[in-house]
C-alpha cells in the first residue's frame, strides 16, 4: 500500500500497438557483460473484458551500443535493427483486476560490448503491464590473496562460461614457488582455478591467516622458504637480528659442510681413551676406547699417525711408506689396527686422534692420544735376487744381494736347490755360506736347478727368496739345445741382456699402436706357429711381450679358423649334454637352456647356442668364432665358455647359465626394488669384466646391458662377443646403423667411432657410460624415441643424457666423464673400478643426487616427462611410465580417470598395493607432473 513510481501501459483495446520505452546512456566503463534485473507486474488477457485477440501478456528488452550520448526521439529508428534483442521477457504470474499485483523478477545479460556506452530499450506489442525497476549491473572478483600472493580486481568475462586471467604478484617478503602466478575469473565474479603459489621467504614466516609474512624474531630462524613457521634455534646456536635464515654457532661449535641448517652446533671429540699396544717383534697392534665427549656427533674416525723416534726421543719423524697398517691408517670405524713392517729395536711414537665430520672446521689440531713402543729383535726379510756368476759341468757358483732389512747382523745364509725334472722339482739340498755368494759342487752335467737363499740372525730365519732357475754347461762346456732356443741364452749375458731389451722396446711400441697381436702373427714364429698345430704356439707368443700379460689373438688371424676353435674352446662329448627347453633365439640358432654332465664333475646347469640347420660354412666360421674368442677370456665378470660340440649335430656353444638372463630386460622387471649400493655393485662388476678386456688388448664395440648377464646372485657377466665379425647392413634392425659398411649400435656408440670406425678401449669406455645410464634408469631406452640420426646430430651438439631420477651426482658426473669428446681424455676402466670402489666404501658419497639441469640441454630433458593428455586411458598412462604391473589395482580401487588420479597421495598408493618405495616414488612424481600440466591446459579444457 505503498506509493510507487513506475512506467506504465495498457492499450490492450487497440490493435497493431508499438509502444517503446528508452533509458538514459549508460557508461560501459571497460565493463564486457551487462545484467539488467527487471522488475514488473502484467494483467492476465483473460480478466479484461471484451478486448480483441491482440492483447499481450509479454515485452521485449533491447540494447543499443554508442560510443556517445547522441540517441533522439527519432534516433536511432524505434525498431529491432538497429536496436538489439536481448529477449522477450514473459512474467510467472499475471494478475486480474480481482487480485492485488503480483511483481515478477527477471534478469536477464547481454554482451560483448565494445563500445563507450549503450542504451536500454523496451517495447510493448500490446500488454497492460507496470515496469516498476530496472536494475543495470555487472559483476566482478573482488581483490583477494592467496597461495601469498596478490590478485588484483578482475571484471568478468565477455560470455557467462568466460575465464579471466588475473596475474598475481607475491606478498612482501614472499617468493614464488612455481610460475605463471595467475588465477582466473568465471562468469559469476568467483575465483577459480589457481596456478602457481608463493611461500614465505627463508627468515618469514606466515601470519593473518596466510596474508602475511612476518620476520622471525630473534632467537629463531627459517632455512628455507615454505610454508612452516620459524623454529628455535637449535642448540650450541644463537641469532640475535630478525628475518634469520641460520643461526650462527657459538664459539668452540660448528656445523658440517654436509649438515642441514636446522642441525645442532657440535664440537671436536676428546681424544681416545685406555690405549692398549702389543708388540710382536717388528709389529704390532693398537686398540683403545672410545673418547669421553664425542662432541655430539655419531660420524666419530680414528686416524693413526707413526713417529719413528732417535734413542733419547729427542727428534721424532714420520714413517716411511714400508709401514703397513690393517685396515687401514686413516678414517677408521672400529677401535683396533694392525701395524706391520716396523723397524727392528726402533723407537716408535704412535699418535690416535680422534676425528669427526667438524674436526676439519676447528683451527686447532685434533685431540689424541699417544703411545711409545721399543719393536723387538726380527727375523731379516727375504733376499730380493740372486745371480749366477760362472757354470761347469758340475758346478755353479752363485751370488746375492743382502736382505733389504736385515734387522740384525746376519749370521749365516741357507742355500735350498734341487734339479728341476720336467713339472716338478727334484729331492732339495741345502748348504750354508757366511757370506753373501756360494759355490754349489756335485751337480749334474747339462741340467737345471732351483735354487732359493734365506738369511739368518740371532731371531731366526727370514723367508726363501723366490725359486730361481740355473743350469750347468754340457761336459763339453756349451749349454744345452733347449736353452739355445730361448730368447735368453744363459752362457752370453750380454748377448742376452740386449735381445731381451730390444723385444721388449718392439713390444712396447706395437703395444702402443694396438698393433700387437698383427705383429707377431706376422713375424716367421706367427706364421709358423699360426699354421701348425703347435700347442706351445700361445705359450712362446707370449715370451715376445710383458711378462704375465696375456694377449688377445683374433681368430680369424688363423688360415684355418677351425684351428682357433680347438686351441681355445674345449671340445664336449655330445653325450655330456642335455637340452631342456628353448629360451630364446639368437643371431644363428635356438638359445637353450640344459645341463652339463661332465665325467668327474657334478652337473651344472648351462646356456646353449645351437647352430640352425642348413648353415653355410661361413655361418659355422662365424657361429664359432665367438667360442674362440670367448674361450680366451677367464674372469668372474666375463661369461665362462663351458665348450663346444663340433663334432656331433647340431653345433653348440656351451656357456655357464645365467639365471637373471639379460640386464636391461631384468632391469625393468625390478624397476626400483634395487638399493643404490647394489645398483653400483653391478656397475663395478660390469667394470672390472672390461678392465679385464681391456688389458688383453680386446675392443667389444657393443657394451650395452642387453649384452650383460645377470646370474642369481646379482653377478653381472659381459657377453656377446661378436659384433666385430658382423660387417653386413642390417637395415631391418633398428638398433644398429650402417656406417663406411658396417652396423654400428649408434645409441652406445662413440662419436669417433660412428664416423670413423675408431674403436679402441675409449670407445668401450663411452659405451659403459651408457651402461651405467641404463642401470641406473632401471632399463629405460636411451635418448628415449629419438632417431638414429637425431642422436648422431644431439651427441655432436655435445648434448648428453641427463641424470636418471634418484641418480647420485658422483654416478653421473662419471657418466659424464665417459662421455668426454676427446677419448684420450675418457677414464680408463681401471680408473673406473677404483673410483666405483671408492663410491662403494663411501656410501655417503652416494646419497647426493644430481638434478635434472646437470649441465644437459633442455630439447633432451623435455622428453622425459610424458604428456598425459596424449594417453587415452590411465593403463596407457601407466605403462608409458613402466608402472604397467598396476593397471587392475588402479582401475579395481576407482582411479579411472586422471582427474582421480591427479588427486592421488603415498596413503592412496599404499593402500591399492604399491607397496615399493621406489615405484611409489616414480608414480608421484609422474603424478605431480600431470598436475602441472593440467593446470597449464584447464582454460582449454574449461
Amino acid at each position: 500500500m505503498n506509493p510507487i513510481r513506475t512506467y506504465q501501459v495498457c492499450n490492450v483495446r487497440e490493435a497493431n500497438q508499438n509502444n517503446w520505452l528508452r533509458t538514459k546512456f549508460i557508461q560501459r566503463q571497460d565493463v564486457q557483460r551487462v545484467y539488467v534485473e527487471l522488475k514488473f507486474t502484467v494483467r492476465d488477457c483473460n480478466s479484461i473484458p471484451n478486448i480483441p485477440g491482440s492483447c499481450k501478456e509479454t515485452f521485449n528488452l533491447f540494447y543499443y551500443e554508442s560510443d556517445t550520448d547522441s540517441a533522439s526521439a527519432n534516433s536511432p529508428f524505434w525498431m529491432e535493427n538497429p536496436y538489439i534483442k536481448v529477449d522477450t521477457i514473459a512474467p510467472d504470474e499475471s494478475f486480474s483486476k480481482l487480485e492485488s499485483g503480483r511483481v515478477n523478477t527477471k534478469v536477464r545479460s547481454f554482451g560483448p560490448l565494445s563500445k563507450n556506452g549503450f542504451y536500454l530499450a523496451f517495447q510493448d506489442l500490446g500488454a497492460c503491464m507496470s515496469l516498476i525497476s530496472v536494475r543495470a549491473f555487472y559483476k566482478k572478483c573482488s581483490n583477494t590473496i592467496a597461495g601469498f600472493a596478490i590478485f588484483p580486481e578482475t571484471l568478468t568475462g565477455a560470455e557467462p562460461t568466460s575465464l579471466v586471467i588475473a596475474p598475481g604478484t607475491c606478498i612482501p617478503n614472499a617468493v614464488e614457488v612455481s610460475v605463471p602466478l595467475k588465477l582466473y575469473c568465471n562468469g559469476d565474479g568467483e575465483w577459480m582455478v589457481p596456478v602457481g603459489a608463493c611461500t614465505c621467504a627463508a627468515g618469514y614466516e606466515p601470519t593473518m591467516k596466510d596474508t602475511q609474512c612476518q620476520a622471525c624474531g630473534p632467537g629463531t630462524f627459517k632455512s628455507k622458504q615454505g610454508e612452516g613457521p620459524c623454529s628455535p634455534c637449535p642448540p650450541n646456536s644463537r641469532t640475535t637480528s630478525g628475518a634469520a635464515t641460520v643461526c650462527t654457532c657459538r664459539n668452540g661449535f660448528f656445523r658440517a659442510d654436509t649438515d642441514p641448517a636446522d642441525s645442532a652446533c657440535t664440537s671436536v671429540p676428546s681424544a681416545p681413551r685406555s690405549v692398549i699396544s702389543n708388540v710382536n717383534e717388528t709389529s704390532l697392534v693398537l686398540e683403545w676406547s672410545e673418547p669421553q665427549d664425542t662432541g655430539g656427533r655419531d660420524d666419530l674416525l680414528y686416524n693413526v699417525i707413526c713417529k719413528k723416534c732417535s734413542v733419547e726421543r729427542r727428534l721424532c719423524t714420520r714413517c716411511d711408506d714400508n709401514v703397513e697398517f690393517v685396515p687401514r691408517q686413516l678414517g677408521l670405524t672400529e677401535r683396533r689396527i694392525y701395524i706391520s713392517n716396523l723397524m727392528a729395536h726402533t723407537q716408535y711414537t704412535f699418535e690416535i686422534q680422534a676425528v669427526n665430520g667438524i674436526s676439519n672446521k676447528s683451527p686447532y689440531p685434533p685431540h689424541f692420544a699417544s703411545v711409545n713402543i721399543t719393536t723387538n729383535q726380527a727375523a731379516p726379510s727375504a733376499v730380493p735376487t740372486m745371480h749366477l756368476h760362472s757354470s761347469t759341468g758340475n758346478s755353479m757358483t752363485l751370488s746375492w744381494t743382502p736382505p733389504e732389512r736385515p734387522n740384525g747382523i746376519i749370521l749365516d745364509y741357507e742355500i735350498k736347490y734341487s734339479e728341476k725334472q720336467g713339472q716338478s722339482d727334484g729331492i732339495a739340498n741345502t748348504v750354508t755360506s757366511q757370506k753373501n755368494s756360494v759355490r754349489l759342487d756335485g751337480l749334474k752335467a747339462n741340467a737345471r736347478y732351483m735354487v732359493q737363499v734365506r738369511a739368518r740372525t740371532v731371531a731366526g730365519y727370514g723367508r726363501y727368496s723366490l725359486p730361481t732357475e740355473f743350469q750347468t754347461t754340457a761336459e763339453d762346456g756349451s749349454t744345452s739345445k733347449t736353452f739355445q732356443e730361448l730368447p735368453l741364452i744363459v752362457g752370453s749375458a750380454t748377448a742376452g741382456l740386449l735381445f731381451v731389451i730390444v723385444v721388449v722396446i718392439i713390444a712396447i711400441v706395437c703395444f702402443r699402436k694396438g698393433m700387437v697381436t698383427e705383429h707377431l702373427l706376422s713375424s716367421p714364429l706367427g706364421r709358423k706357429q699360426r699354421n701348425s698345430t703347435d700347442p706351445e704356439y700361445t705359450e712362446k707368443l707370449q715370451q715376445y711381450v710383458t711378462p704375465g700379460m696375456k694377449v688377445y689373438i683374433d681368430p680369424f688371424t688363423y688360415e684355418d679358423p677351425n684351428e682357433a676353435v680347438r686351441e681355445f674352446a674345449k671340445e664336449i662329448d655330445i653325450s655330456c649334454v642335455k637340452i631342456e627347453e628353448v629360451i630364446g633365439a639368437g643371431e644363428f640358432g635356438e638359445v637353450c637352456r640344459g645341463r652339463l654332465k661332465l665325467p668327474g664333475r657334478r652337473e651344472i646347469f648351462v646356456a646353449i647356442k645351437t647352430l640352425k640347420v642348413g648353415y653355410t660354412e661361413r655361418q659355422r666360421r662365424d657361429f664359432l668364432s665367438e667360442a674362440s674368442i670367448m674361450g680366451q677370456f677367464d674372469h668372474p665378470n666375463i661369461i665362462h665358455l663351458e665348450g663346444v660340440v663340433t663334432k656331433s649335430r647340431p653345433v653348440m656353444i656351451i656357456t655357464e647359465f645365467m639365471e637373471n638372463c639379460a640386464l636391461d630386460s631384468f632391469l625393468r622387471l625390478n624397476d626400483g626394488q634395487f638399493t643404490v649400493i647394489q645398483l653400483v655393485g653391478m656397475l663395478r662388476g660390469i667394470a672390472a669384466g672390461m678392465k679385464y678386456l681391456s688389458e688383453m688388448n680386446y675392443v667389444h664395440r657393443d657394451l650395452a646391458a642387453r649384452n650383460i648377464l645377470v646370474n642369481s646372485n646379482l653377478v653381472c657377466k659381459v657377453s656377446d662377443f661378436g659384433l666385430s665379425r658382423f660387417l653386413e647392413d642390417d637395415p631391418a634392425d633398428p638398433t644398429y646403423t650402417s656406417s663406411l659398411g658396417g652396423k654400428i649400435p649408434i645409441r652406445w656408440t662413440a662419436p669417433e667411432a660412428i664416423a670413423y670406425r675408431k674403436f679402441t678401449s675409449a670407445s668401450d669406455v663411452w659405451s659403459y657410460g651408457i651402461v651405467m645410464w641404463e642401470v641406473m634408469s632401471y632399463g629405460e631406452r636411451p635418448y628415449w624415441d629419438m632417431s638414429n640420426q637425431d642422436v648422431i646430430n644431439a651427441v655432436e651438439q655435445d648434448y648428453r643424457l641427463p641424470p636418471p631420477m634418484d641418480c647420485p651426482t658422483a654416478l653421473h658426473q662419471l657418466m659424464l666423464d665417459c662421455w668426454v669428446r676427446d677419448r684420450n681424455l675418457r677414464p680408463k676402466f681401471a680408473q673406473i673400478v677404483n673410483t666405483l670402489d671408492k663410491l662403494i666404501r663411501n656410501a655417503a658419497s652416494l646419497k647426493v643426487i644430481a638434478s635434472v639441469q646437470s649441465g644437459i640441454s633442455q630439447p633432451l630433458l623435455d622428453r622425459t616427462v610424458p604428456d598425459y593428455t596424449t594417453f587415452t586411458t590411465v593403463g596407457d598412462w601407466l605403462d608409458a611410465i613402466k608402472m604397467g604391473r598396476y593397471k587392475e589395482n588402479f582401475v579395481n580401487a576407482g582411479f579411472a580417470s586422471f582427474d582421480l588420479v591427479a588427486q592421488m597421495t603415498a596413503e592412496d598408493l599404499l593402500r591399492i598395493g604399491v607397496t615399493l618405495a621406489g615405484h611409489q616414488k616414480k608414480i608421484l612424481s609422474s603424478i605431480q607432473d600431470m598436475r602441472l600440466q593440467m593446470n597449464q591446459t584447464l582454460p582449454v579444457q574449461v
